[in-house]
Parts: structure tokens; sequence; C-alpha cells
């Protein structure tokens, strides 16, 4: 296939397409960030059941990629993970092995993981670093979905060690942005917040916010990381992994977040926490470090930008958005 430019050198397959990394990478590549030589090819689990090898390996057979980036995966929030452990975990290791071991097959030259800071061990010093996702236990709440994360790094330094296969991953910190999963049970904090907020105005409730508020996290949004995921196909070689993340200056609390979609979205009601919800992990602040070294001029957009962009997209695309 050729474009005006010349012949496509690069065929990136992109799986998890339609979710919330996926469709920033989409975006950011149709605003004038792909390349004439790169032919995109976004599919999502409509397009094959990555648990199944089969259907795998007929994906990659169809659209023959020299690149993947590999975002699929069974995601959900704290009480989702808490209830069904063994699920995030089977499920995430069929398709982590299914979507890597027919890269490897059809001669894919790099593949770029999703990974998750959740991998860390939950007992551990901070800031946490990229040396540090194999010297413990992760936390308890989702240790099926953490320990399946952290396999894609032993089997990308597997396939490296045994057949030369520049399969990497990246780790980033709590992503948000338009295309999110909103949904108030199962989604993560920032999304969910945002829906409970809208219903708030939108019934005069006051604002219940779970847990105290007080645990503090990195958040990145989406469109910044997929900024960083072309980076990384095009120029990070290594197989360790790297953490994709705003500073640890930058990290708020759940209070702090949620105050700034109050804000963002012009609540005016009374804000409470239901300190009997749980908490999760109070942090889990990570060393962007690394990326700094390679990329020292890296513009993040601020975070209350960012959430008044992102509550702005959900209250448009309300009747259509995940939630």
């Amino acid at each position: 296939m050729t474009e005006a430019a010349g012949p496509v050198a690069k065929r990136i397959l992109v799986t998890g397409g339609s979710g919330l990394v996926g469709r920033a990478i989409e975006k950011v590549v149709a605003d004038g960030e792909g390349r004439p030589d790169e032919k995109w090819i976004f599919v999502s689990s409509r397009d094959a059941d990555l648990t199944n090898a089969a259907a795998t390996k007929a994906l990659f057979e169809q659209h023959k990629p020299t690149h993947v980036i590999h975002l699929a995966a069974m995601v959900g929030g704290l009480f989702k993970n808490i209830r069904y452990n063994l699920d995030f975990w089977r499920r995430n290791i069929h398709i982590n092995d299914n979507v890597l071991h027919s890269a490897y097959e059809m001669g894919v030259q790099k593949v770029v993981s999703c990974l998750s800071t959740c991998i860390f061990p939950d007992k551990t010093t901070y800031p946490i670093d990229e040396s540090m996702i194999h010297n413990g236990p992760p936390h308890s709440s989702n240790f099926g979905y953490s320990y399946a994360k952290r396999m894609i790094d032993i089997q990308n330094r597997g396939y490296f060690e045994q057949h030369g296969c520049r399969f990497t991953a990246v780790i980033p910190t709590n992503v948000f942005g338009p295309h999110d999963n909103f949904n108030i049970e199962d989604g993560h904090v920032l999304p969910g917040l945002i829906h409970k907020v809208y219903l708030a105005k939108q019934t005069g409730s006051a604002l219940t916010v779970w847990g105290t508020g007080k645990p503090r996290r990195q958040f990145i949004y989406s469109l910044d990381l997929a900024r960083l995921f072309l980076w990384v196909l095009r120029e990070y070689d290594e197989v360790e992994p790297i953490i994709l993340s705003v500073g640890e200056e930058d990290e708020v609390s759940i209070k702090e977040a949620a105050e700034a979609i109050v804000e963002a979205m012009d609540f005016t009601g009374e804000l409470v926490f239901d300190t009997t919800k749980a908490d999760g992990q109070f942090k889990k602040t990570a060393s962007n470090a690394k990326l700094r070294r390679y990329l020292p001029g890296f513009q993040f957009t601020p975070f209350r930008q960012a959430v008044k962009e992102t509550c702005a997209w959900f209250s448009a695309n309300y009747a259509t958005a995940r939630k």
C-alpha cells in the first residue's frame, strides 16, 4: 500500500483501540502527529477475542503489523478488582500471551505494552522506579490484575533473551481523559467522580466521595500519554519498561481532584466524604526521572486544564459515553 509521500514502511496495530488510551492515540495521530510512512490500525474486542489464541493469530495474519501497541486488557476500578481477582488474572494472562506470541510468530519488529503502577510492591519505598517492579507482592486488592501485568515484563525479557525481540512496556500513572469509562461502580476514581458530580448537579444533591479523600495519585492526561506512546514506539529502544508520568511534585489528593472537578463543572452543592468506603493504597508515587533523562523538555497539560477538558467532553457526550 502506498500513499502520496511514498510506501508505508510501518503497519502499527493498536489493540484496545476503542478504549481511553487507544482513542487518545488515534486523535493525536489524526491531529498531525502521524507520519507518512505509518499505517495505523485500531482494533477493539469487536474485531477479535484476544483471550482466544486462534482469533488473535487470525487478526495478526489479517493486518500483518510490523509494530504493535498493546493496550487491550480487562480493567476496572478498586471495587471491581476486589470482587474479581481471579477473572482479572486469567483474562489478562490469556490476552497478553496471545498478543505477544502472535507478534513473535509474525515477526513484528516492536511491541509496546501498557502496564500500570498498581503492579509495584505494596510495601515499598517512594518514589518507585522501574527497577522495583518485582521486589515484593502488589496490593492485595488487585493482585490478579497486577501480577498479570507484571508477567508482560517477564515475557518481554524472555522473548528478547531467547529470540532477540524488541518487546517493551510502559508504566503510566492514573490515566484520564475523553472516552474513559465513567461507570461509578467499576470505573477508576477520576471518571467516577466526574459522573458523580454531573448527576449531583442534575439532581441538586450532595456529592459523596468514597473514602477519606486523603490518598494521593499522579494523574496523566490521556492525550499527553498518547504523545509519549508515539515517542516510545519510534525512539525508545530498551526492553526494560519506562514509567510515563507527571513529576512527583504534581501528585494530588483525591480531595483535590474532587475539588478540581467541582470547579470545572461549576457544582455548588455540598461535598461529603464517605469514610466507611475503602481508600485503597494511600499513595504509589512514581519517579519519572528516566523519562526526564530522555525527554527533559516534555510539556504536560496542567491538571486543572485537563480535568476541565475531560468534564466538558463528558457533558457534551453524556448520552454515548461509557458509564
